[in-house]
């Protein structure tokens, strides 16, 4: 069995600005589920609509170091199409009516996102074997995978 993350930004039918959304969403549900084991984590924002927030599940939380301060980072999951779907909350970070603002703002949002991502791996038990990290916004999961060789390291 292969394990596969895939990490964005958006994803339908939760948060949908363009493109991506529609291939995140619509992916995971196409891997054969006997051969892979295939999740996908994007931001809790504000902005994603009732009726799919109240269908989420609360799995944990915890802190993350991020430049001077410790950020909360929150763990939802919900099913959705025979695939987990994990919603990474920080109503700091992900407040607002839409998913993205403006640039200097979303550059320290979204390296705290990738950063969360890594971060909740060993708390999830969930080891990928492929992290399919979609636009700029996922661009620092590989660097820190770099950085930190052993995932344990990442949550501080």
């Amino acid at each position: 069995m292969k394990n596969v993350l895939f990490v964005a930004s958006e994803c339908v039918p939760f948060v949908k600005t363009g493109g991506l959304a529609d291939v995140v969403g619509s992916l995971p549900k196409y891997f054969d589920k006997n051969e892979f084991d295939v999740r996908v984590m994007v931001p809790k924002y504000a902005c994603i609509p009732e009726e799919w927030k109240n269908k989420m599940n609360y799995v944990t939380h915890f802190y993350i170091d991020l430049a001077w301060r410790k950020q909360y980072v929150g763990v939802f999951e919900l099913e959705y199409n025979g695939c987990k779907f994990y919603f990474i909350d920080n109503e700091f970070y992900f407040n607002g009516d839409k998913p993205y603002d403006f640039i200097h703002l979303d550059c320290e949002k979204f390296i705290f996102f990738s950063k969360a991502v890594l971060s909740i791996l060993p708390t999830i038990d969930f080891r990928p074997d492929v992290i399919n990290c979609n636009d700029w916004q996922t661009g620092p999961i590989p660097v820190f995978l770099d950085t930190f060789q052993d995932l344990s390291l990442i949550h501080i």
